[in-house]
């Protein structure tokens, strides 16, 4: 009685705490008398796949007449715009984008689309790259007519708007492959499938950005629509939609950059001679000069995509458009005086030398350093995610480590942990004890081996510390779902990749933005390269990966965090840099050093934005870890890859469900803590 007054006297969070040390100190007893603590049974499992599997295979095989019918509706826009594209003699096209260019931003956005685009000519790849972008010229403007409506119908219906929200949520945290194994059933084998899986994939964020503008609309504006006598449909239409033009138009760039990343993706089933088939199929036989300038290609198309979008965003004037048509008009006069004398688009391989200087030069280079690279690869790996994954205990051994870990190690590395812990509760800090004693024993047992009532005990924890009892329900339900559909062992296995990445792209990205927001100088050294990092699209992570470290864990290791370092970067800089003047000017009034306020002043109040970094860069990480899949990862994003090759739309969608589940368990908790965070400062 006198140990339950004095836990009950206990906050919340060491409360919580107290019983994820309970349930952890339990399992690790109980664990050798029954190892189903560890080891989920499959007979208490439920067949959760091959429902899914029956049930949408009865369901597609009512409804796939109707979507062939669709399929082959969409196929004639595509095929026209693929025409017009592919057959537009190339000088006209470089000259309305050289155009186009000028008329938004001046001789720098011109001098941008004329080298880009001679670029994509001069690599050979002009009629991939046109086949690319007649995919992405029909489906974007058929996501934008989704989530448009999507967003209009959120902001229109208060009810539903909550629900719309939770599947836009499930829409871009379930994996991209996921997408492809049930329209592949649906709709038949073709570009068509990569078409409505881009649309799909690219509506979220114009429904949101839709939604966010109409909300952000000034009440004075509305107020005076409605004093007009205008209906409805007229205010919304006429006056709400226009006054959200710049927040809409962020939602298409967006959905542009989405769009183009995901047509990338869905050349994994081929049937398409774009450039993303050219990408995979170069990787595929190792041609990896090839495969990169196939990479830059796609990289030329993001970044003009981006740009163009982003300048049309800008309510700044444009420039004369007499000049513009001049441009324009002297394409033509080229194409015309020219044709007889100049070689076609498809005839064009300029930078083919180089792809096999880059292929010999990658060759020479891992004949010389590839003891050194496998050195760096070897050692990532036994030094730092084997022990994360499988625990100290299988992987310190005398071939790796020189010495065999033993239960002696164990105690200690505990021992020591706890007696730290202790310290730091004595000095007022026990949610860092108990952390610390937590991570010890995930390291001495290893993420994979992790018994699950401890996972669904630190879950509910962290939901409860974060946001309260319905946090704490929701992550312990969300992963039971996950615990009992028979995939938790291939979801734990995600969770190790995709947790030690995220660990990396925190230390480090957390690391640059510290010097960004210090340095003026280093923000302007970086920030171009988070720029460029952020227009790549995923596929295109995987070939450097590929050309020095070959297909293995540390290559998808190495992916996700050149992808997902991003975010954390940028919002650590930003929340650094965002301290209001007056808490800055009171501190230097008080006589406090610069690292006195980088300390106790600037970190405090950046707490929230850096959480928001973490948040966005595990989404990051969760998505880039599908794609990851291609060059040798293990888990539910492997399961996702195997799932399309032999169309099992039952194990594809519960192993996308269940990614998809962790990225949001994971993003509701970084969110619960953002919020608290925000509340303790008044913001």
């Amino acid at each position: 009685m006198p140990l339950m007054q004095s836990l009950s006297s206990l906050p919340p969070s060491s409360r919580a705490g107290v019983a994820v040390l309970a349930t952890g100190g339990l399992c690790l007893v109980f664990t050798p008398v029954f190892p189903w603590l560890v080891v989920f049974p499959e007979a208490w499992s439920l067949p959760v796949s091959e429902w899914i599997g029956v049930s949408l295979t009865w369901l597609f095989e009512l409804i796939k007449p109707a979507a062939r019918m669709v399929s082959f509706v969409l196929e004639h826009p595509m095929t026209w715009i693929n025409g017009g594209l592919a057959t537009t003699p190339w000088q006209i096209s470089i000259g309305a984008v050289t155009a186009l260019g000028w008329y938004i931003g001046g001789w720098r956005m011109a001098l941008l689309g004329f080298l880009g685009l001679g670029f994509v000519l001069a690599s050979g790849y002009w009629i991939e790259g046109m086949n690319t972008l007649a995919l992405v010229g029909v489906s974007v403007p058929l996501a934008l007519v989704i989530g448009g409506l999507t967003g209009i119908v959120a902001y229109e219906f208060a009810r539903v708007r909550n629900m719309i929200r939770t599947f836009l949520d499930v829409m871009q945290t379930v994996p991209t492959f996921a997408y492809l194994t049930p329209l592949l059933l649906l709709f038949g084998f073709g570009p068509v499938v990569g078409l409505i899986a881009s649309a799909i994939y690219a509506s979220p964020p114009v429904a949101r950005n839709v939604l966010l503008g109409l909300q952000r609309v000034d009440p004075e504006i509305k107020e005076a629509a409605i004093m007009s006598g205008s209906t409805r449909m007229q205010q919304l239409f006429l006056v709400e939609l226009p006054a959200a033009k710049r927040q809409i138009m962020i939602g298409v760039n967006q959905s542009l950059m989405a769009a183009l990343s995901m047509v990338i993706i869905a050349a994994v089933i081929g049937g398409f001679d774009d450039i993303g088939w050219e990408v995979l199929l170069t990787m595929r036989k190792a041609q990896f000069g090839e495969s990169l300038l196939a990479g830059l290609v796609i990289v030329v198309f993001a970044v003009l995509m981006d740009r163009m979008s982003a300048r049309l965003i800008e309510e700044g004037a444009r420039f004369d458009f007499r000049i513009s048509m001049g441009i324009f008009a002297a394409s033509v006069l080229a194409w015309l005086a020219g044709s007889e004398y100049l070689p076609g688009a498809s005839e064009f391989a300029l930078l083919d030398g180089v792809a096999e200087r880059v292929d010999s030069g990658l060759g020479e280079f891992t004949a010389a350093q590839g003891a050194r690279l496998d050195e760096i690869k070897n050692g990532a790996m036994f030094y730092g995610l084997l022990p994360l994954r499988i625990g100290l205990d299988e992987a310190v051994l005398p071939f790796t480590w020189g010495f065999q870990w033993d239960a002696r190690m164990s105690a200690l590395l505990l021992g020591a942990a706890m007696a730290v812990a202790l310290v730091l509760a004595y000095r007022g800090r026990p949610l860092a004890g108990t952390g610390l004693v937590l991570a010890a024993g995930m390291l001495e047992t290893g993420i994979a081996n992790l018994p699950w009532p401890f996972v669904l005990a630190g879950a509910s924890a962290l939901g409860w510390v974060a946001g309260g009892r319905k946090l704490a329900l929701y992550a312990f339900l969300m992963l039971a779902a996950v615990l009992i559909s028979g995939l938790w062992e291939r979801a734990l296995l995600s969770l190790y990749l995709c947790g030690a990445a995220v660990f990396a792209c925190a230390v480090a990205g957390g690391s640059i933005g510290l010097l960004c927001a210090i340095s003026p100088v280093a923000w302007r050294v970086v920030r171009p390269v988070c720029d460029m990092l952020q227009t790549i699209p995923l596929f295109v992570f995987l070939i450097p990966v590929l050309m020095f470290f070959q297909i293995g864990e540390f290559s998808a290791f190495l992916a996700i965090c050149f992808y997902a370092i991003v975010p954390m970067v940028r919002y650590t800089r930003h929340g650094l840099v965002e301290t209001p003047a007056e808490l800055l000017e009171a501190a230097q009034a008080c006589g406090t050093t610069r690292w006195q306020i980088l300390r106790d002043i600037r970190a405090p109040y950046a707490a929230p934005t850096i959480l928001l970094g973490l948040n966005q860069t595990i989404l990051y990480a969760f998505a880039m870890l599908v794609i990851a899949a291609l060059i040798g990862t293990t888990g539910l994003g492997q399961s996702i890859y195997l799932a399309l090759g032999q169309a099992d739309v039952g194990l594809g969608i519960s192993s996308g469900a269940a990614m998809a589940i962790l990225a949001l368990v994971a993003d509701r908790l970084v969110q619960g803590f953002a919020r608290s965070k925000r509340e303790a400062l008044g913001l």
